[in-house]
């Protein structure tokens, strides 16, 4: 079976997390953990999801499960770039 992929979910998602960074910064997504400090916190990765979800709803429906997953895959894809490039930029 072929994977569901909704293009305007994964767009919206990107743009999300785009405002999300400018006004917060990576470590709002990293979770307050001191024994693993660069864990990604799941609640704030779906909640950028869950936004993006939302304001195409009215146009198209609610997205397929398999649809939010990859969306969820491709934000935790791109915070994990940037927290790496983060982590080398100070020099961990």
């Amino acid at each position: 079976m072929a994977d569901i992929i909704d293009l305007s979910l994964v767009l919206e998602s990107r743009k999300y997390l785009k405002k999300l960074l400018d006004a917060r910064g990576v470590g709002y997504f990293l979770a307050p953990d001191a024994r693993r400090p660069f864990r990604l916190e799941p609640s704030k990765v779906d909640l950028v999801v869950r936004a993006a979800a939302r304001s195409g709803e009215e146009r198209r429906g609610p997205p397929h499960a398999k649809a939010f997953e990859h969306a969820r895959g491709e934000v935790r894809r791109e915070l994990i770039r940037r927290v790496v490039a983060e982590m080398i930029q100070v020099g961990l």
